[in-house]
């Protein structure tokens, strides 16, 4: 019992309280979407509320196990993300175009959101072992590869969004490793010819067209511009308070698509204004300092990489969704940390701020143990 009691005092309250709160107001959000319909309909209301009650489950289990295990078998838990991919490809069902659900009756689940976690660990572990100041080519190639074996799959499906998260991970994670002797000038010239291939052989016609329409909404302003252009004019009109849950017209007249999922923080903008959505980036921004927090005080290099990778997976779904919100950046179907109506995605961020307490409690039992020995000697 002392011991419980020991290991809830170690949790990092401020770390879960932020998630915690940026999900009920997500909760809030969703809830007023359906609310506002002509006939109420409150399924993914209940769907997000389900899962965050797993999430929190979740997030208690980890917090008794020690991370510290993940890096012993992050070669069999990457190796099994592989199979998860590759199974959607077979057993899949397509969602807009794209294979990459599972479905069990109304149940479905995204295993490209594991995949993100599992990488995350592999990385984490592989970049602990073989760093020493500087990654040598070696090591970064094979990253790579680590990281183009989960993207390639999952440009099979083809999700390209996803597929640009797993790189952005594993570039964060590779540059805090410690990146190669003369990387910033060969990467960059990489990145612009696979850009260039990508672009010509890879993108569908309609992820070009969302270029196209990112960079010029009024191009097409009834068709692939039209979201863009709805998530604006959202967000502008909700002013300095908002117009209350459940008010905002863009959501309740159906003029903004997908605003439960992608659009949510349109929703937000609309619905609480510029005040509310300060409040939610403030959130945010807790949440990323006390995983760089956490991870600068640790002792454990594992954990400090883990850490970094976790809150890259955080702040590149936080940029990109705001981005294609805005308009600045091209639609992707990424969605909103802790806020978007994605049940895959909120269970996995649940589980990066698990991983992130255990690391937290067992960081704070070693930081105890040597402040008492420096103490009495």
């Amino acid at each position: 019992m002392n011991r419980f009691i020991e290991t809830l005092q170690r949790v990092d309250w401020m770390l879960l309280s932020a998630a915690i709160t940026l999900t009920a107001v997500g909760l809030t959000a969703i809830y007023g979407i359906g609310i506002s319909q002509d006939q109420a309909d409150f399924f993914l209301f209940h769907k997000q509320f389900v899962t965050f009650a797993i999430g929190i489950a979740a997030v208690i289990v980890l917090i008794f196990l020690d991370y510290r295990h993940l890096r012993s078998y992050s070669l069999i838990l990457y190796l099994a993300g592989m199979l998860l991919l590759l199974a959607v490809l077979v057993f899949g069902h397509t969602v807009n175009n794209t294979q990459g659900w599972f479905r069990i009756g109304a149940l479905s689940f995204q295993p490209v959101e594991l995949a993100k976690i599992l990488l995350t660990i592999y990385l984490a572990a592989f970049f602990s072992r073989k760093s020493h100041k500087r990654l040598s080519w070696r090591s970064f190639g094979i990253s790579f590869l680590a990281a183009t074996g989960y993207a390639g799959l999952v440009l099979l499906q083809p999700d390209f969004g996803s597929a640009m998260v797993l790189y952005m991970i594993w570039g964060m994670m590779a540059l805090f490793a410690g990146l190669p002797k003369y990387a910033w000038f060969i990467l960059p010239l990489t990145a612009c010819t696979v850009a260039l291939l990508a672009w010509n052989f890879a993108l569908q016609p309609y992820q070009q067209a969302r270029v196209a329409s990112f960079l010029d909404p009024n191009l097409d302003p009834r068709g692939s511009g039209y979201n863009a252009i709805q998530a604006r004019i959202a967000i502008g009109s909700g002013g300095l308070f908002g117009k209350g849950v459940g008010e905002g017209s863009q959501a309740r007249l159906r003029f903004l698509p997908a605003s439960a999922t992608d659009f949510i923080f349109a929703v937000i903008g609309e619905e609480l204004g510029f005040v509310g959505v300060a409040f939610i980036l403030g959130l945010f921004l807790l949440i990323l300092y006390r995983f760089i927090r956490l991870g600068y005080e640790s002792e454990d290099e594992f954990a400090s990489l883990l850490l970094i990778g976790l809150s890259g997976l955080i702040l590149i779904h936080l940029t990109v969704n705001v981005g294609m919100n805005l308009g600045i950046m091209p639609i992707t179907g990424i969605p909103m940390p802790f806020l978007s109506a994605a049940a895959s995605y909120l269970l996995i961020t649940f589980v990066a701020i698990g991983l992130a307490e255990s690391i937290a409690v067992r960081r704070r039992a070693t930081v105890d143990r040597e402040a008492a020995k420096i103490l009495f000697e």
